[in-house]
């Protein structure tokens, strides 16, 4: 079993680093078993909340649809690429992130705990769960305008309701990412202007 931990302690801890170095993604994931997947989610949308030189969602949206496709093919444990593996966490980042969230996660934190889990667990629900986010990392990763912020509370929503095991609200962000789906597909004639508008 994975450690019991909140999202809020899990960020708390990679604020303060592991001795006198910061944990690299590969050490934080090898630390959680079922709740690997959450962690890997969270910080990948991190970049959506930190403002970046260069577009947030070009990070982040790939990373999420990796993270898609492996729940898609009911993968245990989430694979990384060495250079991510190996790479450490920005202690900055995340303080940014914490910061930023932190009256949202306390909240979520509230109201969150393991329940309904089959809709965490269930072959099913997994595949539908990593197809969402297949779809949500695509878009994100797109060069939209004042898109980083909606997609990445929906996508916090995802990761800590895998971290928390907390089914319910996986439920809410099924609701809310298929939302999101179809509000971006009412605009998808906008969407493909943009696209584009990128290779004139």
């Amino acid at each position: 079993m994975s450690p019991e931990i909140s999202t809020r302690a899990l960020l708390h801890a990679l604020v303060e680093g592991s001795g006198d170095r910061d944990l690299s993604l590969g050490d934080l994931l090898d630390q959680f078993q079922e709740r690997a997947f959450g962690v890997f989610l969270l910080i990948s949308v991190l970049p959506a909340f930190v403002p970046l030189p260069i577009g947030a969602g070009a990070i982040s949206g790939p990373l999420v649809s990796l993270i898609g496709l492996q729940l898609l093919f009911q993968l245990e444990h989430p694979w990384v690429p060495r250079f991510l593996s190996k790479r450490e966490l920005s202690r900055s980042s995340v303080t940014k992130f914490r910061d930023r969230t932190s009256r949202l996660l306390k909240w979520l934190e509230k109201v969150s705990r393991p329940r309904a889990e089959p809709v965490i667990d269930h072959p099913v629900a997994k595949t539908f769960t990593g197809l969402l986010l297949v779809l949500l990392g695509f878009l994100l990763a797109l060069p939209l305008p004042a898109t980083n912020y909606p997609f990445g509370l929906i996508l916090l929503a995802y990761a800590i309701a895998l971290i928390e095991r907390d089914g319910r609200l996986m439920l809410i962000a099924w609701a809310l990412g298929i939302a999101q789906l179809v509000v971006m597909g009412v605009f998808s004639g906008q969407i493909v202007s943009w696209v584009m508008a990128l290779f004139h």
